[in-house]
């Protein structure tokens, strides 16, 4: 992957551009934030990564400003890979773009450290509005999540009560996205380096959760929801989805940290 080169002076000048680190395992969402950021005043794209190692290599060496990075990456998990960067670079500020629900994630990403979460599908504009808040020491989620995340502070007893694919803990959503993916247990125990034996009981555990009856179920369900997710995928080979797709009907909300 790409790396910007060393810097000779270790400190950053007063008015040096704030440096970008781009972690996504599409190449096409890579290049369209990578052009996104050039055209940008005060900001540049100090690397590009597409899998967890690559991403904690580039940014150990870059420390870079921002982190923009995808829930989904080759090789394995966006959320472990905030939890990681955070405890390597406490200072490090983390922007989640994806095209998973938010509803589901982003209260999950904040949670693991990172400072915004943003839908793949919203338009350029928003995206700089996010990186821009920030990179300023804000945190940033949609109108509707930060409405969401408001009353579940304030209402009692919650919303609703949690269930389903919501109930199920990050290492078992993590099992749960691979498994539809297609990846068996053997091959799953291996990426994440646990046993099988662990695997099994994620396993076990998602199924009680879910009210799913056996292993068919839980993969049926599971193929599911993944293939619900790979199909908000902004596809930025076509001109006309220059990232993104879409304008939002109404803006997003800046939560103070």
């Amino acid at each position: 992957m790409k790396s910007a080169p060393d810097m000779k002076t270790p400190h950053k000048k007063p008015h040096a551009k704030q440096r970008v680190l781009v972690v996504d395992d599409h190449p096409l969402v890579r290049d369209g934030l990578v052009q996104l950021l050039r055209r940008q005043s005060g900001l540049t794209c100090c690397g590009e990564a597409d899998t967890v190692l690559n991403a904690q290599e580039i940014a150990l060496k870059e420390n870079p400003d921002l982190v923009i990075l995808d829930l989904r990456l080759d090789k394995g998990d966006g959320l472990e890979l905030i939890k990681t960067l955070k405890s390597q670079l406490p200072k490090l500020r983390i922007l989640v773009l994806s095209q998973l629900d938010e509803v589901l994630y982003a209260e999950r990403v904040l949670k693991a450290g990172a400072h915004g979460y943003l839908m793949k599908e919203e338009a350029a504009k928003e995206v700089v509005t996010a990186i821009r808040t920030v990179l300023s020491g804000e945190l940033y989620v949609s109108q509707k999540m930060s409405g969401l995340i408001l009353r579940k502070m304030i209402d009692s007893p919650p919303i609703r009560p949690v269930s389903g694919v919501e109930s199920l803990t990050d290492r078992e959503l993590q099992v749960f996205q691979m498994l539809g993916a297609g990846k068996s247990t053997r091959r799953i125990a291996a990426e994440l380096f646990l046993s099988f034996k662990t695997i099994e009981t994620h396993r076990e555990n998602i199924k009680a959760k879910m009210g799913l009856a056996d292993a068919t179920a839980l993969i049926h369900q599971a193929t599911i929801w993944f293939r619900r997710g790979e199909l908000k995928f902004t596809d930025l080979s076509d001109p006309a989805q220059q990232l993104p797709v879409a304008v939002p009907s109404s803006p997003a909300i800046r939560l103070s940290k």
